[in-house]
């Protein structure tokens, strides 16, 4: 059962799935309730207190090696777990996406990247703990500042060098990885 928290939003339990703008059925300033919905700004008739739910930054990076094989993983963790992905996460407050996909990369399979270009991006959803987030993925072709020696460690349960070309965009782990994969695809067939 949902409970309303002191701030005066709305808290789910593990299994009500919804946007973050709906968690909102009262004012998270003066307390008044509200009818959520998805409109930007969320406001209050009460108090006129106005909040923007903003798309959360994520990046993935296809790290590829001289031979053209590229560094994917297993996801450990939901979403998506045991589906295939690329190294990468959300960009923390105060990252470029550039410097989350660095750090990312280094939690996950400890490589230290030193060039990065830019491919593209896609919006996603990324469920979590109920909520569904908004996601913009931005995806990046990266370099390694030394050798390749990956290791499987934060939320992957595994890695493994492949031929991007010969990766069906139905194992990605999300919609805007399989994306991603096209776009590569396309700049490198």
């Amino acid at each position: 059962m949902a409970k309303p928290c002191s701030a005066g939003a709305l808290l789910p339990s593990l299994n009500f799935v919804m946007h973050p703008s709906l968690h909102y059925r009262y004012c998270p300033s003066c307390g008044a309730a509200r009818e959520a919905g998805r409109t930007q700004p969320m406001s209050c008739e009460a108090c006129g207190f106005k909040l923007f739910v903003s798309i959360t930054p994520g990046t993935g990076g296809f790290l590829r090696r001289g031979d053209g094989k590229v560094l994917f993983i297993i996801r450990e963790k939901e979403p998506a777990k045991g589906k295939l992905a690329v190294p990468g996460g959300f960009a923390d407050e105060g990252e470029s996406a550039e410097e989350g996909l660095r750090r990312e990369f280094m939690e996950e399979v400890g490589v230290t990247l030193r060039g990065l270009t830019y491919l593209c991006s896609h919006p996603n959803t990324y469920l979590y703990a109920g909520v569904t987030y908004p996601v913009l993925d931005f995806f990046y072709i990266a370099e390694a500042a030394g050798d390749e020696n990956p290791a499987a460690l934060d939320a992957v349960a595994e890695f493994s060098w492949r031929d991007p070309m010969e990766v069906n965009e139905e194992e990605m782990a999300f919609p805007s990885m399989a994306y991603a994969l096209r776009k590569y695809k396309e700049r490198h067939g």
